[in-house]
């Protein structure tokens, strides 16, 4: 584990710099194992609460911050929020919690989140998970996401067009089936154009829309209303 300077060979990419954030410290020094063994990922940094967690962010510009949840203190909502609220650039948010609630997930992605994974996760879905938000896109845990989805239902406002009325038609499309949950691909397959079109069309409306990422693009797909959750039958 590295707390000064960036891995990565001679001429060769650097390493995404991991922050880990959690108050047991048997389960940091567990992610921080996982994560620092993969060569293009280097934990510069552990933190047991939310306020060591923005001090040593500020300190050591980690790419990503593996973000606990429930903390004494400061918890991980309000570190995930004053991240957000830092100095460029901020780091990416990846939150891991225990508590498999729909009001954890939607708090910490209106908080900035990039994205949200259980504790029990594999291995090797923390770290994609971590090499997903490093790349700009959004991580969202496979039990959760329907629920998120879901909590719109009750809670969406009136659709506003004129919020996105500086999109195609097609963008629309796109950010659509985006806030429903699909991939590039599968859009991709949808629509039947490339999936280097779809990267087009979300990086397009993303910048029209001034949103930082896929998740965001979902929230405010449910938000105006473009969007609707599909209830379950029965």
């Amino acid at each position: 584990m590295s707390t000064d300077t960036p891995s990565g060979g001679p001429g060769g990419p650097r390493a995404t710099r991991v922050l880990v954030v959690d108050d047991q410290a048997i389960v940091r020094a567990g992610f921080a194992a996982v994560v620092d063994a993969e060569p293009d990922l280097d934990v510069v940094g552990e933190a047991g609460d939310g306020a060591e967690a923005v001090r040593l962010a500020a300190e050591l510009r980690p790419d990503v911050v593996l973000m606990d949840i429930r903390m004494p203190g400061m918890d991980g909502l309000t570190a995930t929020r004053l991240l957000m609220g830092g100095p460029e650039p901020v780091p990416r948010v990846l939150v891991l919690t225990t508590f498999d609630q729909d009001a954890y997930v939607h708090d910490a992605l209106r908080a900035g989140a990039s994205g949200f994974l259980l504790k029990d996760a594999l291995p090797q879905d923390l770290l994609a998970g971590i090499r997903v938000v490093a790349s700009g896109e959004a991580m969202l845990a496979p039990t959760v996401t329907r629920r998120l989805i879901d909590a719109f239902a009750d809670t969406a406002p009136a659709p506003d067009p004129a919020l996105l009325e500086t999109l195609t038609p097609r963008e629309g499309e796109v950010l659509a089936l985006v806030a429903a949950g699909h991939t590039n691909a599968e859009i991709a397959e949808a629509l039947g154009v490339t999936t280097g079109t779809v990267k087009s069309h979300v990086n397009a409306l993303l910048g029209k829309l001034d949103l930082r990422d896929r998740v965001q693009a979902t929230i405010l797909a449910y938000d105006v209303g473009l969007a609707r959750p599909r209830r379950a039958a029965g």
